[in-house]
């Protein structure tokens, strides 16, 4: 199956890259479901897109908003934009907006978003004759429905599925309270996540008196969703007939992206889930569940407290052997603040994760390089003393 990631600007798109992603999908500042990403201009797009080709890796762009007619008006000169730049696919889940880009765009593959809500055979033979190549599964199909469903439509008609990251509380994201709440409206990509708020009930005749929904002190998180996580499941996904498995996570930071590609990327590989799993533990999510695959979803209601176990500590610049044997001398930029006392891990693509022992911290933005007893200027670039090899774009992480 391929592997999906997400590329909420360029510094994550490399790293999904660097860990072992397949593919991977951004927006640019129009038409995206996620405009709270960095996202990418029209202009940042061909060099995106040399480094992802230059990788061997696809780009796919969403263009799923609901579409109005001012937006179709100026998406025909967008897409042919982005056409020209070379992208590999689109992900659209309106119908006009579908049509247009194979009228003026027939070289650029048509993915149908998730937001079209794709439940049964007959709609995607149906996209399928209006030139779709992929259908993205509705996120409410059990692993059951989606398997019948593969047996049903074409055999070049691609499938994919979302395997890991947030979950909404509304069909296919189809929602209206952010809009409600806030006048930022979810079905453009502005949510505000109106559904993560923790809320009150008030009787009518008692006002300003607020009484838990559930049994907690702070409120109840009652459209909450939990996280999804299918590493464990891989191997039915595959056998249901899935194409691509995909990533939730373009408001994710890159050392986010990295983690849970790493991990996907080794079980999709053939390494035991056992390994991998607790990877998914250590960085932020909420609590996990199969989502729909095998049975109703879950809200977490009791708090959207997320558990973060692990924090980035540094990303290694350049890797050189040490005066004495057996050491190595590592060039970092800091991303948080660490000493030679802190337990550190390295994490890098395809490599199990190793526990390393640092020695002679130095800043090196002045030359020569300044002896410190503490890393703790972001992004700015370190050197020390190491008892492994790390090869360049290597993560470093502590414990929180």
């Amino acid at each position: 199956m391929e592997l999906l990631a997400p590329a909420g600007g360029l510094e994550q798109l490399q790293y999904a890259i660097r860990f072992g992603a397949d593919a991977v999908y951004l927006a640019c500042d129009r038409f995206g479901m996620r405009q709270r990403a960095s996202n990418f201009t029209l202009a940042e797009i061909p060099a995106a897109l040399d480094y992802a080709h230059g990788h061997g890796v696809k780009v796919y762009v969403t263009l799923n908003i609901v579409m109005h007619d001012d937006d179709i008006q100026e998406l025909e000169a967008y897409a042919r934009a982005l056409r020209d730049a070379g992208v590999d696919a689109f992900i659209i889940g309106d119908l006009g907006a579908a049509r247009l880009v194979r009228e003026v765009t027939p070289e650029v593959d048509l993915h149908v978003s998730t937001q079209a809500s794709v439940s049964n055979a007959l709609a995607a033979r149906t996209w399928y004759e209006l030139g779709a190549k992929r259908i993205v599964c509705a996120r409410e199909m059990s692993l059951e429905g989606i398997a019948k469903m593969r047996q049903q439509i074409p055999d070049d008609l691609q499938l994919e599925a979302f395997v890991h990251g947030a979950m909404c509380m509304a069909y296919s994201g189809r929602c209206l309270i952010s809009d409600y709440l806030t006048g930022r409206s979810a079905l453009s990509g502005h949510c505000t996540q109106s559904c993560r708020w923790h809320y009150t009930l008030e009787e009518e005749k008692r006002p300003g008196e607020h009484f838990p929904i559930e049994e907690d002190a702070h409120g109840s998180y009652i459209m909450n969703a939990e996280d999804l996580n299918m590493l464990a499941h891989l191997k039915e996904l595959e056998a249901a007939g899935i194409d691509s498995i995909k990533i939730e996570g373009r408001n994710k930071k890159a050392f986010y992206v990295a983690s849970v590609v790493n991990a996907y990327r080794n079980v999709l590989d053939g390494k035991p889930v056992e390994e991998f799993a607790r990877e998914l533990e250590l960085v932020s999510h909420r609590p996990y569940s199969t989502g729909f695959y095998f049975g109703p979803a879950h809200q977490a209601h009791a708090s959207d407290e997320r558990t973060q176990l692990v924090e980035w500590a540094a990303e290694v610049l350049s890797c050189e052997e040490g005066e004495c044997s057996g050491t190595w001398t590592i060039e970092v930029r800091c991303r948080n603040g660490f000493d030679e006392t802190t337990p550190l891990e390295a994490l890098s693509p395809r490599q199990p994760i190793r526990t390393i022992a640092i020695s002679q911290l130095q800043h090196t933005e002045e030359e020569p390089p300044v002896p410190v007893a503490r890393a703790n200027r972001a992004m700015e670039r370190y050197r020390f003393t190491c008892d492994t090899e790390l090869a360049p774009h290597t993560i470093i992480r502590m414990s929180k």
